[in-house]
């Protein structure tokens, strides 16, 4: 379900603020921010859980969330098994 069409979208208002002073590079932990055209082109530093993660924020990006485009999960990638050993045939 989305939100309501009466209810404007969520921007926080340091993020407003920072914004409006062309300010660039500027550190965010609000991921449930809605981005707007205002930014677009801007570089914003966005925090995942861990660390602040850089993102260029495009056109194709405005309406949807910041925290839609960092990663907050490690990506799970299967180890390499080493392979046996092979027996020599002796007869």
């Amino acid at each position: 379900m989305s939100r309501s069409i009466w209810k404007f979208p969520f921007i926080d208002k340091s993020l407003l603020k920072k914004i409006g002073e062309n300010y660039n590079n500027h550190q965010t932990w609000s991921r449930r921010s809605v981005i707007y055209p205002a930014i677009v082109g801007k570089t914003l530093k966005i925090y995942d859980g861990r660390n602040m993660i850089k993102r260029e924020i495009y056109e194709e990006m405005v309406g949807h969330k910041l925290g839609e485009f960092v990663r907050t999960r490690k990506v799970f990638v299967e180890k390499k098994k080493k392979g046996k050993k092979q027996k020599k045939n002796r007869k």
